[in-house]
């Protein structure tokens, strides 16, 4: 999946692009995903928060695609 990140002034992300495709897949198997409403409980922000910021910040990233060929490799 290629997501794209929108980022503030100050380079914090705040929103996600994720591809048209990939979207309905998400709906396929989510029916009632834009129906869902609310605010995330605080303890889940704070558990979230850190992670995206780490995941947005570090200079090793990779596509998920060549890690689950990683993972999938036979030795």
């Amino acid at each position: 999946m290629s997501l794209q990140y929108i980022a503030d002034g100050s380079g914090r992300p705040t929103a996600v692009i994720i591809p048209i495709d990939e979207w309905n897949k998400i709906r396929e198997k989510h029916p009632d995903i834009e129906t869902i409403e609310g605010e995330l409980p605080q303890w889940q922000k704070d558990v979230i928060d850190p992670r995206l910021k780490k995941a947005t910040s570090s200079d090793d990233l990779r596509p998920i695609d060549e890690l689950l060929d990683e993972l999938n490799k036979e030795d």
